[in-house]
Parts: structure tokens; C-alpha cells; sequence
């Protein structure tokens, strides 16, 4: 019997819990399983054979912190691993992309002590580490002293914002989220729009996107044959780069009108699986996140 940790934070909400169907699939194989908020002080993980990082969403606010823990615990245990890790909670990691070849969009750093650039036509302006939308805003003309505001914020409070153009196309297709673990793709999912023209993305009590929880944001989908080359493009770079394939991965990307997709985000780190949007496949997500699992285990 191996001992396997789903690793997550405090307070938890119902939405978090898309991983418990996998992880009584992964303790029915025979593994004692339990989740353990990564912050828990009275947690032995060396006591763990395989250590998940899963729905660790506070990290954000606790970067510091949170990538301490992240090297204090065995590399060779953890998944996705540490190096995986530190790259991925920072997306200036699509420069790294661009110089692979993979397109990403033009992309503009904007930082503590930097002179706000003049922008023209309309664009999104986040943090370069954040989530859940976050200090997001989509603009245009028409708003960028609103759009000053956002980036001010945010370099204000120390961080570095990220402008990019706006790509039309997301309007009307969304974005394409094709997901793999062990480097096997799974499944994918269309993610409509969430910007409003204009504005920031509004925000609950919590801090999090209030669109991020509409119901209908994310769907079950079939990726197009481009998707899938540039996800599989993807995971073998990742494969190259780190020495072995994530365990899992959510990689993100938006069709062109005139060209071929681009990727928006490669989520390594704690990305939402969106398992339960899965039940009518032949294997679930939930199925396969499992046995991937389970294939870690050895």
C-alpha cells in the first residue's frame, strides 16, 4: 500500500472538490489516500510516497511562503515536481515558450518603477502570478485611464503586470483547454468569454472572479486537429525542459482568425481539471487523472 496526499489549502469550498472522485478511485486500487492543506504545520510529508499538488489556490497572496514549502519537500515525491513548480507560478515563463517556437501572444512586462507604456487598440492587462482573475481587465481606447489604474495596482503592490492584445477570436470560439497527464492527452474543454469590454473583471468577497464560478463557463469539447499539435508540441518541450512529463497539465490556447492557435496559459501548478465535465467520455478525466496516478506509484 503506497500512501498518496491530494495537497490544498483552507478554507475549502465545494467547488474544490472535483479531485475526490479520482482519489477514491486511487484508494480502491489499494492506497491509503488523504488531502492535507499545504500550509499544515503537524504534517510529516516525508511520510508520504507520492505528494500531489492540487488545489493549493492561496499560494497568490503567500508566494514566499508557499515556494518554501515547495522546496522543502522531496523533490522525487512531488507532483507536478518542485522546478515544474517555481516556472510555472510566474508567466513570464512564455517567454521561455516564444523562444521554443510555440506562439504565444506579443506580450508587454510592465513593473515597480517602469514607465506605464502607451497602448492603442484593446488588450488585457493581469499579473504575471495570479488566478482566478485576479486584477484582470480587458480595454481599449476608450478606457485606458482605467486600464492605468489596473496596472498601477498592481505594480503598486510590488508585482509585475502583463499586457496583452485582446484576440477577437475569443468571443466568438472561446478558449480550447486540452488537458493530459503523464503526458497523455485526455480530454478537452471550450472556455466562453469572461470579459466585459472595458472593465475589470468584477470580483466576490473572496477575491476571485465572480464569472469563474457561472455554471456555464466551461464546457465539454472536441479540440481541433491544430489544438492538438500545439498541445502535443507542448508536452514534448515540457518533457525536454524538465526531464519528464507532468503529471498533469492544463494547456490553454485560442484559435487565430488568420493563423494557427496560440497558447494563453500552460497550467502546471493547480490547475481546475473540470473532471465532473467529463462522465459522458468513454474514460473520464476522472478515470484516466486517476490511473496516471496510479502509473506514478509504479
Amino acid at each position: 500500500m503506497s500512501r498518496v496526499v491530494f495537497v490544498t489549502c483552507e478554507p475549502r469550498k465545494e467547488s474544490w472538490d472535483d479531485d475526490i472522485p479520482a482519489a477514491d478511485l486511487v484508494a480502491v486500487a489499494g492506497n491509503d489516500v488523504e488531502f492535507i492543506p499545504w500550509d499544515d504545520p503537524d504534517c510529516d510529508w516525508s511520510s508520504w510516497d507520492l505528494i500531489i499538488n492540487r488545489s493549493t489556490w492561496d499560494y497568490t497572496d503567500r508566494l514566499e511562503e508557499y515556494l518554501a514549502w515547495v522546496d522543502s519537500v522531496d523533490p522525487v515525491k512531488l507532483r507536478n515536481s518542485p522546478a515544474v513548480i517555481r516556472w510555472n507560478v510566474d508567466k513570464r515563463y512564455l517567454a521561455d515558450l516564444d523562444a521554443a517556437g510555440l506562439p504565444v501572444p506579443p506580450t508587454m512586462l510592465v513593473g515597480p518603477g517602469d514607465r506605464l507604456p502607451e497602448l492603442h487598440g484593446e488588450f488585457v492587462v493581469k499579473p504575471v502570478v495570479g488566478g482566478g482573475a485576479r486584477d484582470t481587465g480587458r480595454f481599449s481606447d476608450d478606457s485606458i485611464e482605467e486600464s492605468g489604474i489596473l496596472i498601477n495596482s498592481i505594480i503598486d503592490s510590488g508585482r509585475i503586470a502583463m499586457i496583452q492584445p485582446y484576440i477577437d477570436e475569443i468571443e466568438t470560439h472561446g478558449e480550447t483547454a486540452v488537458m493530459a497527464f503523464n503526458g497523455r492527452i485526455a480530454y478537452a474543454l471550450n472556455k466562453k468569454a469572461f470579459l466585459g469590454p472595458d472593465e475589470a473583471a468584477p470580483v466576490g468577497e473572496d477575491g476571485i472572479a465572480v464569472a469563474m464560478f457561472d455554471e456555464e463557463l466551461v464546457t465539454l469539447s472536441q479540440a481541433a486537429p491544430a489544438e492538438l499539435e500545439l498541445a502535443a508540441r507542448t508536452l514534448t518541450w515540457l518533457g525536454g525542459r524538465f526531464g519528464a512529463m507532468p503529471l498533469f497539465a492544463r494547456i490553454d490556447m485560442v484559435q487565430t482568425r488568420n493563423g494557427p492557435p496560440v497558447l494563453m496559459e500552460v497550467e502546471l501548478t493547480e490547475p481546475s481539471l473540470y473532471l465532473s465535465q467529463t462522465e459522458s467520455l468513454q474514460e473520464t478525466g476522472t478515470q484516466a487523472f486517476a490511473a496516471a496516478i496510479i502509473e506514478q506509484l509504479g
